[in-house]
């Protein structure tokens, strides 16, 4: 099998797989809210993990946050500093059209409860332009969210700039980081965000765990009550997987410049053997800056899940879009967005490559291309 969905959620490390037998079944099972000493050690053990999240991120630990995943990591951010936001008469919510569809749900949510949304457009390249962005933060906005990269395109966004403008303007901002770690520097300098969300499976963590970064100062409402997470998050604290995210986050920190190079030559290669093989074939964002593992490509008359059930049939995983749409009729919001038509978005296919990605994997994914591209248009036709 070539494994090409990294973006949907990557194989678990094996340094995190280790760690999670011996959580399980040698490290204790206290609940780090309880007095004795079981209670205490889990405590450390999870003490220890937050630290090493902020030293990664450049944060303080007491602004990190455990999650059940990047999508509550994502309603926490939006609807508890909806909620618990300063200045009450300020209902405007800036975001973009392209956002993850978890999100997009949650701002949707809102605006049912009173909120005032402008969900911007991007650019064909698939990159919100800052000054839409700037034009839309009026006096009465209150939030501003923008994902760091997108996760059907790999295009990246204007956030550092964006960042910049919220905190002159006294507005909130927000950005899901997920698509980003792992494949581009995430310290919260490099991007002065008041929330920021992370999701331990799409950088070699456990599915089942997040962070929400909440810079000190910033009120965030929880969605469960509970004394648990310093206020922000009810419930019995899972140590394992605090203990499994932060070590993943550190070890994908640590190997970042290595990979990041090594992993956006083959997906350059890639895109050129293709589009030198092939007619008719396009890059969506390729003309925007990327993370350096995902291709986003359009195939003129062919139908994209045709393609993936032939590619898959060759033991080639790869995706239509954003693994929690799979399975409907309905052609990418995130290509829609950028002007393609609904044949053009349902022609495309993301590959998203990762650490473990060879030159004869490469060859290999050219190669099926190659062979089955044609054959679907000749059905099609």
């Amino acid at each position: 099998m070539t494994y090409w969905d990294y973006n949907a959620t990557a194989p678990v490390r094996p340094e995190v797989a280790s760690l999670l037998a011996r959580a399980f079944s040698q490290a204790g099972f206290g609940n780090a809210s309880s007095v004795h000493q079981e209670g205490r050690a889990a405590r450390a053990r999870l003490d220890a993990a937050r630290a090493k999240v902020a030293r990664v991120l450049g944060c303080e630990p007491k602004e990190v946050s455990f999650t059940g995943s990047g999508s509550e990591a994502n309603a926490l951010a939006l609807v508890g500093a909806w909620h618990a936001r300063p200045h009450p008469e300020r209902r405007r919510i800036v975001t973009s059209a392209i956002e993850h569809p978890a999100l997009l749900a949650t701002v949707a949510q809102l605006e049912q409860a009173g909120a005032q949304v402008v969900r911007l457009t991007p650019a064909e390249d698939g990159r919100v332009r800052e000054a839409d962005v700037l034009e839309a933060l009026t006096a009465d906005t209150a939030l501003c969210s923008l994902l760091w990269a997108n996760n059907e395109t790999g295009v990246l966004q204007p956030a550092r700039e964006v960042a910049r403008a919220c905190r002159e303007r006294g507005v909130l901002f927000h950005t899901d980081a997920v698509q980003a770690a792992g494949k581009v520097p995430l310290m919260l300098r490099e991007v002065d965000a008041d929330l920021l969300s992370l999701s331990a499976h799409k950088f070699g963590g456990p599915p089942g765990v997040g962070v929400l970064v909440v810079r000190k100062g910033v009120d965030v409402r929880p969605l469960t009550p509970g004394h648990q997470e310093g206020g922000r998050r009810g419930g019995t604290q899972n140590v394992p997987y605090a203990e499994a995210l932060a070590l993943a986050l550190e070890l994908a920190a640590a190997e970042l410049p290595e990979t990041s190079a090594r992993v956006g030559a083959l997906r350059d290669a890639f895109e050129r053997e293709v589009l030198s093989a092939l007619p008719g074939v396009h890059v969506n964002g390729g003309g925007a800056a990327r993370v350096p593992n995902t291709s986003n490509l359009r195939f003129d008359a062919v139908e994209g899940e045709a393609l993936l059930i032939a590619l898959d049939l060759d033991g080639i995983c790869v995706s239509s879009g954003a693994a929690c749409a799979s399975g409907t009729l309905t052609p990418s919001h995130v290509l829609r967005a950028m002007g393609l038509s609904p044949a053009e978005a349902r022609g495309s296919l993301r590959f998203s490559l990762g650490p473990t990605t060879t030159e004869a994997d490469v060859r290999r994914v050219v190669s099926a291309l190659r062979q089955h591209v044609p054959a679907v248009r000749a059905l099609a036709g």
